[in-house]
């Protein structure tokens, strides 16, 4: 759908050759826009699909033959099934079918024949009047040394492989019942007087192919990532999205690709390859059992990351940028972002990448993976920064409020000091969480963070009408109300809130089955949900407190409102379980750029995950100004993935189009953002007038 909705192939066609383990090597390839015409002799008849199959691969069916005689099928659609060898039908026509084969019996009512093994004659069926005739042993499965299974008429699932030899040694299979071999290969451009007028395409073939009929309903990702791309146009369209330290390499045949001696020992490989399958088969079976996200846990996860440390800052943008600026930038900017974060996966199936940095690798080399690598590494962890500022701001507020003399306690006194208060949570809360392997662990703690949210939500509403008109800003200059000089700045606030693409793969891959459109439904439901929440915090705060606003809105109320230090406990909490989130994206990053093919190895894991953690507790020890870590993520590595990156890489991968003209203009436009921006908050912070900060 990707490839034909960007007009990269100039036929919207595929084809697909397979070919039995009994014939020789069970293997298989898909070639998009072309035939192969090395891959099939004589020549190609087209029948369209029923408009009637609901998408659904069904054409007429002319009918069935045995040996030259018909069996009179007519009326029937064929539904044709890329996944399975047998052939099922009606009871009536299965019957139909065997009544011309001498010797077929029924012993389950016509669910099921055997046929003598001695029926050699050719099996025929007519598709649009061209009969395809296949030899009579090739419609029968091998049962026992007298008597063959003939076709079905309910399902069943069994292995096309001859019982008389064992399968090579292949690749394991991976959780979802599938099994690559590691050995990718390029079909050159088709020649000859076979070749389609389709086939200046590349294509790209997956050896020892097969599918577990015994569990169809798993659907996910395959365990493997593939090697030797050189065309951005290549298959794999299926990637596998979750970080190497969690995939291939965790599995059984990563720990055991490096046994070296053992492969020279013949006698002793068939114990190695038993041994190897029961290794797989628990690995198998855990990998299962991991947790999953379906589309509301993964909405929950992708609106606890935009709805995170930036929301509390809509007041500030729309300070910088004016009320009337604001509320337009916020809504266009919700539509860009949203395009971006589901061009992030589309560039990903299209480049055959597994990751964010992977796709800008492939698309610009060495110094696109140094520059996503950055970006993602430095909003993630200016993200970390944020929350624990915002830790720091609210939670000290909320325990002296309980606790009036809690800062003249021996030893819990530490409670009511900010730096104090940054250390204790974060790292007995926030890193715990940290060392989570997978993100979909985090959903249950990011929906008690969402219910957080409403609360401040309602806090800032109903509190922000309540406040004394001493307390109260000013809205008196016209600038405030339309446009002010700090509109770039703004865009960077604004970004830093929305900005999760760093996440959005992270994500993708969580959920129980990750599709374009599923994945494109929870972006939908996120980014909407986001803009409405960050519209009501920008405007409840900002009509309130006008040109007093400061970075953190909670800051402008009172120590002692209960209501808004109740808000200021759930803005605290949630950032607590957000920060995880990031620390995740940090991680990946680090492992995806030292240690692409390296396995999962705990000791790297703890010592990433300390090492960042304490990194950020640092940094926001030593920050008060949150509206300065706001513009300054927002106006750079926001800037760099939500604008620049994504639609760069869909340029590169895609066809001239009037998409990739608005792709060009979303990256001019990220540009200008990053230059004005990042120039104005430096000046700002060297003039010293950032404004107001407050550190506890």
């Amino acid at each position: 759908m990707v490839l034909k909705q960007d007009k990269a192939l100039n036929s919207n066609i595929f084809s697909l050759w397979l070919n039995r383990h009994s014939d020789g090597p069970n293997e298989g390839q898909i070639t998009f826009g072309a035939t192969d015409p090395s891959k099939f002799t004589g020549s190609i008849s087209y029948t369209t699909v029923e408009p009637a199959a609901a998408g659904d691969w069904a054409i007429p069916l002319g009918d069935f033959a045995y040996n030259g005689k018909t069996a009179g099928i007519k009326g029937r659609l064929a539904y044709i099934d890329s996944g399975t060898t047998f052939v099922f039908g009606p009871p009536s026509d299965v019957a139909a079918v065997h009544k011309l084969i001498p010797g077929s019996t029924s012993s389950d009512g016509g669910v099921t024949y055997s046929v003598p093994c001695d029926s050699t004659a050719p099996v025929t069926v007519t598709f649009s009047g061209a009969d395809r005739a296949r030899d009579g042993t090739s419609a029968a499965v091998a049962a026992d040394t007298e008597e063959d299974m003939g076709f079905l008429s309910g399902p069943s699932s069994s292995d096309d492989a001859s019982p008389s030899t064992r399968p090579p040694a292949r690749t394991p299979r991976t959780p979802n019942r599938v099994r690559f071999d590691l050995r990718p290969s390029i079909v050159g451009p088709a020649k000859g007087p076979k070749a389609t007028a389709h086939a200046d395409h590349h294509h790209h073939a997956r050896e020892s192919f097969d599918l577990d009929d015994e569990d169809p309903s798993a659907r996910g990702r395959d365990g493997v990532r593939a090697r030797g791309r050189q065309e951005p146009l290549l298959a794999p369209l299926l990637t596998d999205t979750e970080a190497p330290s969690v995939a291939l390499a965790n599995g059984p045949w990563g720990r055991g690709r490096g046994r070296g001696a053992d492969d020279d020992d013949d006698d002793d490989d068939d114990d190695d390859d038993n041994d190897d399958d029961d290794d797989l088969q628990s690995w198998v079976e855990a990998e299962r059992a991991r947790p999953k996200s379906g589309l509301r846990m993964a909405f929950m996860n992708m609106s606890n990351s935009i709805i995170g440390a930036g929301i509390i800052g809509q007041p500030y943008a729309f300070k910088r940028g004016g009320l009337l600026v604001g509320v337009l930038l916020l809504l266009g900017l919700t539509v860009v972002v949203d395009w971006t974060i589901c061009l992030i996966v589309i560039n990903t199936k299209l480049s055959g990448a597994t990751s964010f940095q992977g796709t800008v690798h492939h698309c610009f080399g060495r110094p696109g993976l140094i520059a996503i690598s950055l970006a993602q590494w430095l909003f993630a962890f200016g993200g970390m920064v944020a929350f624990g500022v915002i830790v720091g701001d609210s939670i000290p507020h909320v325990l002296t409020a309980v606790w009036p003399g809690l800062a003249k306690m021996p030893v819990l006194g530490l409670l009511a000091d900010r730096n104090a208060v940054i250390m204790v949570f974060i790292l007995g809360v926030s890193f715990p969480l940290t060392l989570y392997r997978d993100i979909a662990k985090l959903a249950k703690a990011s929906t008690l963070a969402l219910i957080s949210m409403v609360i401040i939500i309602v806090t800032l509403v109903v509190q922000g009408a309540l406040v004394p008109r001493k307390d109260r800003g000013s809205l008196s200059d016209w600038r405030l109300l339309f446009v002010n000089d700090g509109v770039f700045q703004a865009i960077g606030v604004i970004s830093f809130a929305f900005v999760c693409h760093h996440n959005s793969l992270l994500i993708y891959g969580s959920l129980e089955t990750p599709t374009l459109n599923r994945f494109a439904r929870v972006t939908h439901y996120s980014a909407g949900a986001s803009m409405a929440a960050c519209l009501t915090v920008a405007l409840a705060g900002f009509l309130v407190f006008g040109d007093l606003t400061v970075g953190n809105v909670l800051n402008n109320f009172p120590a002692d409102n209960v209501m808004v230090n109740v808000a200021r406990l759930c803005f605290g909490l949630n950032m607590l379980t957000t920060l995880p989130l990031e620390a995740f994206v940090c991680r990946e990053v680090m492992l995806n750029y030292w240690y692409p093919d390296a396995p999962f190895n705990v000791h790297r894991h703890l010592v990433f995950s300390a090492g960042l953690v304490l990194a950020a507790m640092a940094a926001s020890l030593a920050t008060c100004d949150l509206g300065v870590v706001f513009e300054l993520v927002g106006s750079t590595s926001a800037c760099a993935i939500a604008y620049i990156l994504p639609p760069l890489c869909y340029i590169k991968l895609t066809r001239r189009s009037w998409r990739t003209y608005v792709a060009g203009a979303v990256v001019v436009f990220g540009c200008l953002v990053m230059a004005i921006s990042l120039v104005q908050a430096v000046r700002k912070i060297v003039r010293g007038d950032a404004g107001t900060a407050q550190c506890v």
